[in-house]
């Protein structure tokens, strides 16, 4: 499991003083950075191998500004060209909210899923969650 810490910026605010909805998406984006690197470690994106098919997101509890937010990122199911990432966003020991994004191997020249290799299917492995 991978651990990232955001400090939430005021911006990120709705006029209650809540963490928007809308900043979990980008957060749990920003997180994901060490499963990109599985994939692809220099980050280059004239070669990017991955593609989103799906993204949910579940708001678990209320979060504010002012105290950082941990955001937990784990590998659920591995299908052949697919996997899940889970994602917890935590503030202090409140878990505020839970998302899950499907992302897929992907060729952008021919448009077309790839299996995942051995290799990085061995990395992904070592990051399972529960689902």
């Amino acid at each position: 499991m991978f651990h990232h810490e955001i400090e939430p910026r005021f911006n990120e605010t709705d006029a209650l003083g809540h963490i928007s909805n809308t900043a979990f998406p980008v957060w749990f984006e920003q997180a994901r950075m060490p499963v990109f690197r599985i994939f692809h470690s220099s980050l280059d994106f004239e070669h990017w191998p991955l593609i989103i098919a799906r993204l949910e997101v579940d708001l678990k509890a209320q979060s504010y500004w002012g105290t950082p937010v941990t955001i937990r990122t784990g590998i659920g199911k591995i299908g052949n060209s697919s996997f899940h990432v889970v994602q917890e966003a935590w503030q202090g020991d409140t878990q505020v909210a839970r998302g899950v994004a499907v992302l897929i191997h992907f060729d952008y020249e021919t448009e077309t899923a790839l299996a995942i290799p051995d290799d990085i299917r061995e990395k992904l492995n070592q990051h399972l969650v529960d689902a």
